[in-house]
């Protein structure tokens, strides 16, 4: 993978933007660029890439307002133009997050208004333009969650119950069986809201959020090969801050925008094979931004 990108979010506490921006992993040091462009302006989707498209589901086209259930296909190789939207999800939601193999993509969690989701969602990527069928659920409804995972699990972390109150467990999807509920795998260090996760081959990594009344820069580190184990926390990031997204390829993992008053525009790489060291801040994205959505080349 050459690049990732982040799209939609808020740049200020009463819009949403379309616009998704790219970051060359051969010069993370450089601002992330402008390319193309959602179909429609939204924030707090979850995303999930494959080799060839990045997808963006569900969100709001205002902060916590016109729930949406699109969702858009944004193809790679022609990444200054607009995404597809292809078949939704099965409801509308915001504040869900993604993850995925090379077959499939899944949207867990979320909320409209008053309810919150249990629901985990599967797109099929041989067949896209067709309605996500609703899988396995999370053990408990919950929103503001982070999810990462290999080409066998994907993993929700962290998040808030319905009373917004920060959680600290994580659920396992088994992509072999998706239609039994994920099953409750070790929790994070503590118990936190407004994540967001990334992967390396062997760990799961959950970075930032809010844990009442603090906002953290803790970044945990979930063991695949011992995931019933609480995660450790490892080195954390440059700053503290909530609603962040986050990406990643083979050797670094990167968190991108977040809220802390005035919004953020840092990206932090951590590095997976040093990871008790404090996040590096690299280039940074074009203007401040929170809730977007992070996706990337992947090929499993």
């Amino acid at each position: 993978a050459r690049f990732g990108y982040f799209g939609g979010g808020s740049p200020t506490t009463t819009t949403t933007t379309s616009s998704v921006e790219r970051i060359d992993y051969a010069n993370d040091a450089s601002s992330a660029v402008v390319r193309g462009q959602l179909s429609l302006a939204r924030m707090a989707g979850g995303a999930v890439g494959t080799a060839l498209y990045g997808y963006f589901g569900g969100g709001a086209t205002m902060p916590g307002t016109a729930v949406v259930s699109r969702v858009d296909r944004f193809d790679y190789s022609n990444d200054t133009g607009t995404a597809t939207a292809t078949g939704p999800l099965s409801s509308a939601r915001y504040v869900l997050a993604g993850t995925g193999n090379s077959s499939f993509g899944y949207f867990g969690g979320g909320k409209n208004g008053t309810p919150t989701f249990s629901t985990v969602d599967r797109i099929d990527y041989s067949n896209d333009a067709a309605t996500a069928v609703a899988k396995g659920p999370l053990t408990a409804v919950r929103s503001y969650l982070g999810a990462t995972g290999n080409s066998s699990f994907g993993y929700f972390g962290g998040g808030a119950n319905p009373g917004v109150t920060g959680v600290s467990f994580t659920n396992r999807i088994d992509y072999s069986n998706d239609t039994a509920t994920t099953v409750a795998k070790g929790p994070l260090s503590s118990a936190r809201y407004l994540v967001a996760g990334n992967s390396s081959s062997s760990f799961g990594y959950f970075g930032g959020g809010k844990a009442a009344p603090a906002v953290a820069s803790t970044v945990d580190r979930l063991d695949y090969s011992n995931d019933t184990t609480t995660a450790v926390a490892k080195g954390p990031l440059s700053q503290a801050r909530r609603n962040i997204s986050s990406i990643n390829n083979s050797f670094y993992g990167y968190f991108g925008g977040g809220y802390v008053p005035g919004g953020s525009s840092t990206i932090d790489r951590i590095d997976y094979s040093n990871d008790t060291a404090t996040a590096a801040a690299k280039g940074p994205l074009s203007t401040t931004k929170w809730n977007l959505g992070g996706f990337n080349h992947m090929s499993f």
